[in-house]
């Protein structure tokens, strides 16, 4: 008998410490009555999912097997649980809405609108913005360098960085490319391959930030100063997916990467001749203004705009001129490197 009470002690207990852990809105015991009573009936209210007429594989329980959902809807990983909990979380909003309540969080997410199966559609829109102007902003710097630039004895350009923007772009056209996936639908694969490539494209760029603040040019060097950085970048990303999915870590790592090369591009703009240092002073200060926003979140407005929207907004014009800077700096080097040859 001492045994099972002993038993009995440790599961409340355990239940207890669950609850805890858990956001506001999923401990809440209306919420989860709710989804409970979804998941047997299918509906929550007038609202019925369609996939809670289908096994976890996507086969129809009742029908024939051509009823089964296409593949292109599939990898979304929709289920009968994932609809009751966004319909159950919606109407919980809106009971908590006329009582006066503020939005709070379900399961660590902050209720969001769906717009055909989109999870977030203004953060997915903004990173296929982002995507196509980072785009834009390479394939520019390709045609200048490559079209309208005069080229060296040896037939390369005179700009000795140029193979690291075109590096530089493929992180961030494949960074932005799998924003715009996570934030279409969140799921553990998903995630993971968006924090990765942010994570490597924040790494390579400071890479970039040092080698070019620095104006490293030997190619012994370069791979000195970058060996470390790329150790560092492997192992959190190995972290992030073989041992622990840290929200909190990544949030610190990515946030002193970002802020340790505006802070290496501040101090060149202060210091350097260079005829377009206005353009990094205000990505250097809309960076660092915008990254406040990844900070201090809010609950999205009308279900649809949240502070990390706002950020992806805010990232398509500093980008459009960050790639302005590229040119111009790849336009200047080869002049000074013209008049020197001479």
């Amino acid at each position: 008998m001492a045994r099972c009470r002993l038993l009995l002690f440790l599961a409340a207990l355990s239940s207890i410490f669950g609850l805890l852990h858990a956001s506001a809105g999923d401990a809440d015991p209306i919420y989860r009555a709710c989804v409970d009573q979804c998941e047997k009936t299918g509906c929550v209210g007038d609202k019925c999912s369609q996939h809670c007429n289908f096994t976890s594989v996507g086969s129809p329980i009742d029908g024939p097997w051509y009823l089964q959902e296409p593949l292109y809807l599939r990898w979304k990983q929709w289920d009968c649980l994932s609809d009751c909990r966004y319909h159950c979380m919606l109407s919980r909003e809106d009971e908590r809405k006329k009582v006066g309540l503020k939005p709070v969080k379900y399961h660590g997410k902050w209720p969001f609108q769906r717009v055909n199966g989109i999870q977030e559609p203004v953060s997915v829109a903004l990173s296929a913005l982002n995507l196509a102007v980072q785009f834009h902003g390479w394939v520019s710097f390709f045609i200048l360098v490559n079209y309208k630039l005069p080229f060296g004895p040896d037939r390369k350009p005179y700009y000795e960085y140029t193979g690291l923007w075109h590096i530089y772009a493929i992180f961030s056209m494949n960074s932005w490319f799998w924003s715009a996936v996570f934030h279409s639908r969140d799921v553990d694969w998903t995630e993971k391959l968006d924090y990765s490539s942010a994570v490597a494209l924040l790494g390579f760029s400071l890479i970039l930030a040092v080698l070019r603040v620095f104006n490293v040019r030997d190619e012994a060097s370069r791979v000195m100063v970058s060996a470390p950085i790329v150790a560092f970048v492997t192992t959190h990303i190995l972290y992030l997916n073989c041992y622990q999915l840290d929200y909190g870590l990544n949030m610190k790592v990515c946030l002193a990467m970002g802020m340790l090369q505006l802070s290496l591009w501040a101090v060149w703009a202060g210091v350097t001749r260079h005829p377009s240092r206005w353009k990094l002073w205000v990505v250097v200060i809309g960076g660092g203004l915008a990254s406040l926003l990844e900070i201090y979140e809010f609950p999205p407005y009308k279900g649809f705009v949240d502070a990390h929207a706002l950020w992806h907004a805010t990232t398509i014009p500093l980008t459009y001129l960050w790639w302005s800077f590229v040119r111009d700096d790849s336009e200047f080097r080869t002049t000074t490197l013209i008049k020197k040859a001479k």
